[in-house]
């Protein structure tokens, strides 16, 4: 599924035009994206949580010249799916 069709679905679902739709759709995602770059996390209960890990720094190997690297700590998004999710799929 692509995001027009995703804007398609919520228009149809929410008796809305595409245009209101993906506004809204957009305006989630921006939204989304602020909170976990302060650090924050969204939970939206039965369907799961946005949230921001740590990676740690670790070593790694170059795979082309087997040399030693160095890989920086990084914060990255994490999803975890919530209990009413995991149950519609496992279905």
């Amino acid at each position: 599924m692509t995001k027009a069709d995703l804007v398609k679905k919520l228009s149809d679902d929410a008796e809305v035009s595409k245009a209101k739709a993906e506004v809204i759709l957009n305006a989630f995602i921006k939204h989304l994206m602020v909170l976990l770059k302060k650090g924050d996390k969204l939970t939206l209960p039965g369907f799961g949580t946005f949230l921001v890990t740590k990676r740690a720094a670790r070593e790694g190997i170059n795979p082309q010249t087997k040399a030693k690297i160095k890989i920086p700590a990084k914060r990255v998004p994490k999803f975890k799916a919530g209990s009413l999710l995991k149950k519609t799929v496992a279905k």
